[in-house]
């Protein structure tokens, strides 16, 4: 962290003098100023945290100046300088905003222990607004769980990654994997672990708001700018920025990021000067930034600086060993949430959930979980509810589903298994005896719900008991979008 900035206003040159001394040999950064006018200026280019302000200056009433320093910044300390305090203007400058006051004759001692202590005041609100910035994602916080060779490998990386404090960090894997979680352990076991963490997700702020969310902006930068604010990465200050689904940034937007992590510096939105930035950027997207970067979709010097260090976490299809384990961890959770006091998952349950293929990953593995806790009446929790689209009953040959369905033959899919309707309405899908992929049988029925109903996505969804979004999910899995 810089150290702080101070900034002394006062006509007398050795007030300005016998104060800024030994302030810089406390390890302050000091600058003066002799004048209002010259105050203005330099609280523009010079920044400082804190203002020493006489109450009386040749060109300007110090508490006019309170007021509209404050106005600008309101966490801005103020401390005021005077040998003439009385009581109505020592009320309208704690009015105005001011942390304290220094009389004149003054004592140094007395001088710097006010200043500590306002610096230590300020230090301690800064952390009471990390805090409760990041005190929601805290709450529900899942661990990130497995025991599988795939998943011992990205805890490993993760450690390595931690290990070195300032490489910037990319993350990918599908949707539902988990990236925010491995974003936070690569945080939490660096050297930036005690210091805030700030997550954004590009694909959710308009682009016209992304910039003013992570840089901040000054008084008057647009209509609505009345006061200064600041932006993710001031607030972050020697912590880690968490840019999740960066494949969704504004190309203009990304040059701002590049500049921001090569030059260690930003500019807020309406500023004319840079700021000094500290964080570490871990990045994360669903989508192939090497291709967008080929369609001219992704800054190439951007992707190269992001994939410093790299992170891939393998879908839960991938790493089917660790879903007995996942599915423990969120049935106790649950469990215990919702107060239902079931005893176990059942083995058929266990076996359902690891025989399906879990196009939402870990999401919704856990959301699965989470209804069918809600929703189980007996002493264990069974596959009724998982609201997946196995069914737990199977034979030899033939895979039985809850689904009415009926078959259609497509152009160059003669692989598709075909399906016939029974007496119960069953729909009676025929498994060759060489086996097939689980993707092919689910391919073939979202393509027969859609033949069934004429394309309409949103009957199919409901014909399939499953989510417009979901269905959607799924053909674009398939390429059928």
């Amino acid at each position: 962290m810089s150290k702080e900035k101070i900034l002394i206003v006062d006509d007398e040159h050795l007030i300005r003098w016998s104060l800024s001394q030994p302030l810089i040999k406390n390890g302050y950064t000091v600058d003066t100023a002799e004048s209002g006018a010259e105050a203005q200026t330099k609280i523009s280019t010079f920044r400082p945290q804190m203002v020493l302000l006489d109450i009386r200056l040749p060109d300007a009433n110090g508490l006019e100046l309170l007021e509209r320093f404050k106005s600008d910044d309101e966490d801005l300390i103020v401390i005021m300088i005077t040998a003439y305090a009385d009581v109505g203007s020592t009320v309208e400058a704690f009015k105005f905003g001011a942390e304290d006051y220094i009389g004149k004759p003054f004592n140094l001692e007395s001088v710097k222990h006010v200043i500590e202590q306002a610096f230590k005041k300020r230090q301690l609100k800064v952390q009471v607004e990390q805090f409760s910035h990041s005190i929601e994602q805290q709450i529900d916080e899942d661990r990130l769980l497995g025991n599988s060779p795939e998943m011992i490998d990205v805890f490993k990386i993760i450690k390595r990654c931690a290990e070195t404090n300032d490489k910037t960090v990319l993350i990918q894997g599908e949707s539902g994997t988990g990236k925010e979680l491995v974003a936070k352990a690569v945080h939490l076991y660096s050297r930036r672990s005690k210091a805030p963490f700030f997550e954004i997700n590009c694909a959710a702020i308009p682009d016209n708001l992304l910039e003013n969310e992570l840089f901040g902006h000054e008084k008057g930068a647009y209509t609505d700018a009345g006061k200064s604010r600041k932006g993710i990465f001031e607030l972050a200050d020697s912590g880690t920025v968490f840019l999740d689904e960066i494949g969704d940034m504004p190309l203009p937007m990304q040059g701002k990021i590049l500049k921001a992590i090569e030059n260690k510096r930003y500019r807020r939105l309406g500023g004319d000067c840079d700021i000094d930035v500290n964080v570490r950027i871990i990045a994360a997207t669903n989508r192939g930034l090497k291709e967008m970067v080929e369609d001219g979709n992704f800054r190439a010097d951007l992707y190269y600086r992001l994939n410093v260090m790299a992170i891939n976490i393998p879908p839960l299809r991938d790493r089917k060993a660790d879903i007995p384990l996942l599915a423990k961890y969120f049935f106790e959770l649950f469990n215990k949430e919702y107060n239902r006091h079931l005893e176990d998952i059942s083995p058929a349950t266990i076996e359902v959930m690891s025989s399906y293929s879990w196009p939402g990953n870990v999401r919704e593995l856990r959301n699965s979980i989470e209804r069918a806790t809600i929703l189980e009446e007996s002493r264990f929790l069974g596959p009724n509810n998982l609201n997946i689209i196995t069914d737990p009953k199977t034979d030899s040959g033939t895979l039985n589903t809850t689904m009415l369905s009926e078959n259609k033959k497509m152009p160059g899919n003669n692989q598709h298994p075909p399906a016939t309707t029974n007496s119960s309405n069953e729909l009676q899908i025929t498994l060759p005896a060489d086996g097939i992929s689980f993707g092919e049988i689910e391919k073939t029925i979202i393509l027969q719900a859609l033949n069934k109903h004429a394309d309409n996505q949103t009957k199919a969804a409901r014909y399939l008991r499953l989510s417009r979004d979901t269905l959607r999910y799924r053909m674009k899995k398939f390429n059928l979008l």
